[in-house]
């Protein structure tokens, strides 16, 4: 109930502190049903997920507005999270969370960007979510365009945790065939040298190896 009123604040955005705290605080209480076994299910029937898309679409920098994003984006976390999830995953793909977190991975905080990748690589994890993400080219190069962004920022920042997530999304995307050839022409140069060899060692370097040209 909490989170309807607030719908009004986010455009103008005129959050304020007590307010984000408020929605946050409620926020975690529906994290705990999204993450329980018992209630997964009937939170998605109820589609509750659909009334945290607002918050996710916002993008004011300020701090409420990015404690408001992390904490919505903690509710998905919650749900992808769990290993039985293509109950979940199929209910995402007919929603607008990947533009949503693609958006997120480019422009929000480190923090936020993590959790949103966090997001997208367990929907690739998903045979569903990786065949919906190489069907069309267009949302392959969404996808893949955002992904090279990152690399190129982390080249600056060396957030390792990051490019950890990075790294495994580029490897499951190069588990299909049309992805594999396409990333041969596409993969970003810092995955290629030695720039982030602190990381792509033992299996991910053989892994990457194989998508060289």
């Amino acid at each position: 109930m909490i989170t309807l009123p607030l719908s009004a604040l986010v455009s103008p955005p005129s959050l304020t502190a007590n307010a984000s705290n408020r929605v946050c605080n409620a926020l975690a209480l529906l994290q705990c049903v999204a993450s329980h076994n018992e209630t997964r299910a009937l939170f998605l029937q109820a589609h509750l997920p659909l009334f945290l898309y607002p918050f996710l679409n916002t993008t004011s920098k300020t701090r409420p507005f990015e404690y408001l994003r992390l904490t919505s984006l903690g509710v998905i976390g919650a749900l992808v999270k769990q290993n039985d999830n293509s109950e979940v995953i199929n209910f995402l793909l007919s929603t607008e969370i990947i533009p949503l977190c693609l958006r997120i991975m480019e422009t929000g905080s480190e923090l936020s960007k993590t959790v949103a990748i966090f997001i997208v690589q367990k929907i690739l994890l998903d045979e569903m979510g990786l065949a919906y993400i190489c069907q069309t080219y267009e949302r392959f190069y969404a996808v893949g365009t955002v992904l090279s962004n990152m690399v190129n920022q982390l080249v600056e920042t060396q957030a390792v945790r990051l490019l950890k997530h990075v790294v495994r999304c580029y490897l499951r995307l190069s588990d299909n065939l049309r992805a594999r050839e396409a990333l041969r022409a596409c993969l970003p140069e810092p995955l290629r040298d030695t720039t982030f060899s602190q990381v792509l060692q033992g299996r991910k370097a053989k892994k990457f190896a194989e998508i060289q040209p």
